[in-house]
């Protein structure tokens, strides 16, 4: 009886032991684990942080050639200041500024010249017969459709440039065509929303249309249709600052182009129309839940107290340009 006590007694106690050591062995470990964690952090510490990820050089992007037309009138140079900073502001672009004039202006060349933007010069007259009367309002009558075919024009080698680069993009030119107009209020990344357009690129745009925004509804990624209140049957209800084309589709089609007997709100789409079906637009700006532009226009200033001076004599000096 006495040699089975001892018996258990010694395997109670190897077994302790087996026990104890193992515990032991786990607990070297873990602080063993715990000085090694401790040494990454301090070697984590000492290291130097990784360089910011470089974005691409400007060179690799696709350029963006932005068509403005624009018309002599009192707000035209603050308009296409406030035009011109937001565009220096976008690597890789080339703005085409369309003047509806015989020829260039000294106010407009010389706004260029010191915009420091890579640019081309173009002008072209509204005929007599497009152009707007006196007291018609802006929407009976669209405009600057001869402007933006000018531009069209020199995309597609037929010259017409008075300054600024002069030779078009040669082919094979990566990039893509916006039509942006000077009384517009546009954000920076807009462009970069539209820069990689392979086909026609849309998003919404703000103020426009009698409603705080208008633009393409978006279902699993495709456009399905578009929020807005005005003639919504329109083959392309979208405006003119809510699109972007890319170039090689552009000059792949050299009869898209706007027309100016298109009726009221079509104009558009008399573009559209040559390029892409509805199901093929590309949104953009987070599916079309984002306004990066908006429809803003300038207050027509007020002349009554030029007018009373000018009669007296005693007007603002005409040399000094506004």
């Amino acid at each position: 009886m006495k040699l089975k006590l001892k018996n258990v007694f010694l395997a109670y106690f190897l077994v302790s032991i087996a026990g104890l050591l193992y515990a032991l062995v786990q607990l070297a470990e873990q602080l063993r684990q715990k000085d090694l964690r401790i040494s990454q952090l301090q070697a984590d510490l000492h290291r130097p942080p990784p360089a910011p990820a470089q974005p691409p050089e400007p060179e690799a992007l696709p350029t963006i050639y932005v068509v403005t037309p624009t018309y002599a009138r009192l707000v035209q140079k603050a308009e296409l200041v406030r035009l011109s900073q937001t565009l220096s502001l976008v690597p890789r672009l080339h703005w085409l500024l369309v003047e509806d004039a015989e020829g260039p202006t000294p106010l407009v060349s010389g706004l260029l010249a010191a915009s420091g933007l890579l640019f081309t010069h173009l002008a072209v007259l509204t005929p007599k017969a497009q152009r707007l009367r006196e007291g018609e309002p802006g929407w009976v009558r669209p405009r600057g459709v001869e402007q933006r075919n000018r531009a069209l024009d020199w995309l597609r080698s037929r010259g017409g440039a008075v300054a600024g680069e002069k030779d078009p993009p040669p082919p094979g030119t990566r990039g893509v065509v916006y039509f942006a107009d000077d009384d517009n209020t546009y954000s920076r990344e807009l462009f970069e929303e539209m820069r990689w357009t392979r086909g026609v690129s849309v998003w919404p745009v703000g103020l426009v249309g009698g409603l705080r925004f208008e633009g393409p509804r978006v279902q699993d990624g495709r456009v399905v249709g578009f929020h807005t209140a005005w003639e919504p049957n329109r083959p392309f209800p979208v405006d003119m600052a809510g699109f972007a084309v890319s170039l090689p589709l552009l000059l792949a089609k050299p009869n898209a182009r706007f027309d100016a007997t298109a009726p009221r709100g079509h104009l558009e789409s008399s573009l559209l129309s040559h390029l892409v079906d509805p199901k093929d637009l590309e949104p953009r700006a987070a599916n079309c839940t984002r306004v990066l532009v908006w429809h803003t226009r300038t207050e027509k200033p007020k002349m009554k107290q030029e007018e009373q001076l000018q009669r007296q004599g005693r007007g603002s000096d005409p040399a000094v340009e506004v």
